[in-house]
């Protein structure tokens, strides 16, 4: 079950850049964000209600609040605008993947902030997404 919604996840995921670059030759950065967000936002208050999570929603904490709130702000505002409109100037092929290349900031900070241990299939793994971007650019 897992591989099969890692497999979906993969196909979604990676046939959505396409979908956004041709909608984004006729719709500015900005306005295509706030379509996508407002048609994400209705679709998961559905979601959580149908599924009676609504409660859980309703009781969330105020540091949890306020570190989703900035989260938010930062990958669904920042970043989705700044990666639609580079995605609107330039070529799928090469936007997608550098703009994938998130983990690495991710594992810099998990061993900053979380103080995560640094192993070496990480370094490794870490290594191949610098190696991938490079052959990419």
């Amino acid at each position: 079950m897992v591989a099969f919604l890692l497999a979906m996840t993969a196909i979604l995921w990676g046939a959505t850049p396409i979908l956004e670059k041709i909608a984004l030759a006729r719709v500015d950065p900005l306005v295509g964000v706030t379509i996508r967000s407002t048609i994400v936002t209705i679709g998961l208050l559905l979601v959580t209600f149908i599924t009676g999570k609504g409660k859980a929603l309703m009781s969330v904490d105020g540091k949890g609040l306020l570190l989703f709130t900035v989260s938010g702000v930062m990958a669904g505002i920042l970043a989705m605008w700044s990666y639609y409109t580079a995605l609107k100037a330039g070529a799928t092929s090469k936007i997608v993947p550098i703009a994938g290349c998130y983990p690495l900031v991710t594992a810099l900070l998990s061993v900053l902030i979380l103080r995560e241990g640094v192993t070496l299939p990480r370094v490794v793994g870490t290594a191949l997404i610098v190696a991938g971007i490079w052959f990419v650019k």
